[in-house]
């Protein structure tokens, strides 16, 4: 595997363990897995809290579920290159500060980047050197069936889903994009391959709160 740049000038980018940039379409089982991992390395792990111009849902708060902001106070900060990445949907712009990353780097966490594959290619760009980790439904038909059992989606909403998956499935095949691509086939063994990605890191973490 590609470990990229070595200790020393990785820490100069940034402090803190090396974050994990995790990408996949829905029903790939990107939550199951997570779910596992955090279970068993409690307080190893870490999420970022992201920006957002959407106003906040009943119960939610400012800082805890995401940091609200105005456009122009976003398209400022993305403009100044204080963001890791940033999309728009539905008419409201969502993104990832560097500042929230180091916040959770800061607390000697891995910091967790649940990220579309648009995210992941701007990522590529700054000089965050995650670990870049795509989970992949077996095939296009098993994902279909995974979404529908779900129960959750409008057939319109389910046939976009398919369609960016397809998509998410070829760009996942390009050389060097991913350190490691997971098929979740079998969800022991795709949790084996996902702890095994991360393994030295998360040693580091613990060998550094021990001392």
């Amino acid at each position: 595997m590609n470990r990229g740049l070595t200790g020393v000038e990785r820490h100069e980018a940034m402090a803190g363990p090396r974050p994990v940039v995790m990408s996949g379409p829905s029903g790939a089982g990107k939550s199951t897995l997570l779910k596992k991992l955090l279970k068993e390395f409690d307080g190893v792990f870490g999420f970022s809290v992201s920006h957002t111009t959407r106003s906040p849902r009943p119960g939610e708060e400012n800082g805890k579920d995401y940091h609200y902001v105005t456009r122009e106070v976003m398209q400022a900060s993305i403009a100044n290159g204080e963001f890791i990445e940033n999309a728009e949907f539905s008419g409201n712009m969502y993104g990832t500060s560097k500042g929230a990353v180091q916040a959770v780097q800061a607390k000697n966490l891995i910091c967790i980047l649940d990220i579309d594959m648009q995210g992941v290619k701007n990522i590529k760009r700054t000089d965050l050197k995650p670990i870049y980790v795509s989970i992949q439904a077996p095939s296009i038909d098993i994902l279909e069936k995974r979404l529908r059992d779900r129960k959750t989606e409008s057939e319109e909403s389910l046939q976009k889903r398919l369609d960016a998956a397809k998509v998410d499935v070829e760009i996942s095949k390009e050389p060097g994009l991913f350190d490691v691509v997971i098929i979740n086939d079998d969800l022991d063994a795709a949790y084996g391959k996902l702890k095994d990605a991360l393994l030295e890191e998360i040693q580091k973490v613990r060998d550094s709160n021990k001392s």
